[in-house]
């Protein structure tokens, strides 16, 4: 902690030297995201005590909240169904920072650098990605069962049979996979100071910044803000309806449980955003990297893994199955421990 008081005492920017310093304990140098133009009077004692305390509640939230999501779609039938394959995949994904990078950047925080060397820095980076393009991958495969599920639901038992669900996680995770390989090919994963965080270098190359941009994040939240449209247009119609014999029927708790996954999708994007956005701007012009604030970019980052801990409590509070099942794990958590 006293380097980070020093640190906000010298405003002085960072050397070449210190860019490339060697790591504690290695013999590898560690690449560092250049701050040239780093705005280091900013940096008072209370900010990072605030990212500190941030990522730890994150940290915990997420644990807990992930671990009580997967627990009770194992123990309560009506929860194990094909729908929920992708939310026991969404939390997984969200466990996956939380169990290692997150620790790691937390341990970069107190140190004010990075300490664990540059192959661990390597494997959060790609664990990094790996958690966020698998949540948003999972996202859209949640939106699009939920589309299939009330949009068409008489194709529905056979779309997503036992079976065919697996496949269809499996593949999520194999697209997130080669999703994000291609970063160890352009040397994309660098520490980054500002975020004191080993992950993609937006500045590496502009043109696969745009692509990452675009098919990490633009293509699904089209694709999921499609499905989602679609649903609400369909029960906007059923419910006007006055035919009792209409042929489309969507039951109150159908309309719950869909309101639940729409409130993930929700956060997710406006999380996500920011730094998908700052991203894609610098990438197309990339003058505006110097002119935005470091402030703004850090909270970006943040708020981004921020999210990670949110869905658990979104599906505690909006989802009735899955408070009860909450309920139930808790008192008997208490109960062995009595």
């Amino acid at each position: 902690m006293h380097a980070l008081l020093h640190r906000c005492k010298d405003p002085s920017p960072l050397s070449h030297d210190d860019e490339l310093r060697m790591v504690e304990g290695t013999d590898a140098p560690l690449r560092n995201i250049s701050t040239a133009n780093r705005d280091s009077e900013y940096l008072f004692p209370w900010v990072v005590t605030l990212l500190s305390c941030v990522l730890i509640t994150t940290i915990i939230v997420d644990v807990l909240g992930n671990l009580l999501v997967i627990v009770s779609v194992f123990r309560n039938r009506k929860l194990r169904k094909a729908g929920n394959a992708f939310v026991v995949s969404l939390a997984i994904a969200d466990l996956v920072v939380a169990i290692y990078p997150y620790p790691l950047v937390l341990t970069a925080i107190f140190h004010d650098r990075w300490i664990a060397g540059d192959i661990h820095c390597q494997i959060s980076g790609f664990l990094m990605g790996l958690s966020v393009i698998g949540s948003i991958f999972n996202i859209t495969g949640i939106a699009i069962n939920r589309y299939c599920y009330i949009c068409h639901s008489l194709k529905y038992d056979k779309l997503f049979s036992n079976k065919n669900t697996v496949f269809y996680v499996i593949l999520v995770w194999m697209l997130t996979i080669l999703a994000i390989v291609p970063n160890w090919f352009v040397e994309s994963l660098q520490y980054d100071p500002r975020v004191y965080s080993c992950t993609f270098a937006q500045s590496v190359s502009s043109l696969y910044t745009i692509t990452v941009v675009v098919v990490h994040f633009i293509l699904p939240i089209s694709i999921v803000t499609y499905c989602y449209l679609r649903i609400w247009i369909l029960v906007i119609q059923v419910r006007k309806r006055v035919k009792p014999d209409s042929r489309t029927k969507i039951k109150p708790h159908d309309v719950r449980n869909f309101l639940t996954m729409f409130v993930v999708f929700v956060l997710f994007a406006v999380c996500w955003a920011p730094l998908n956005f700052i991203g894609l701007a610098v990438a197309i012009h990339p003058r505006l990297g110097q002119s935005i604030p470091e402030w703004l970019f850090t909270a970006s980052y943040f708020m981004a893994y921020f999210n990670s801990c949110l869905n658990g409590v979104v599906y505690g509070v909006l989802n009735n199955n899955f408070r009860k099942e909450y309920k139930r794990i808790v008192l008997a958590i208490f109960k062995f421990h009595c």
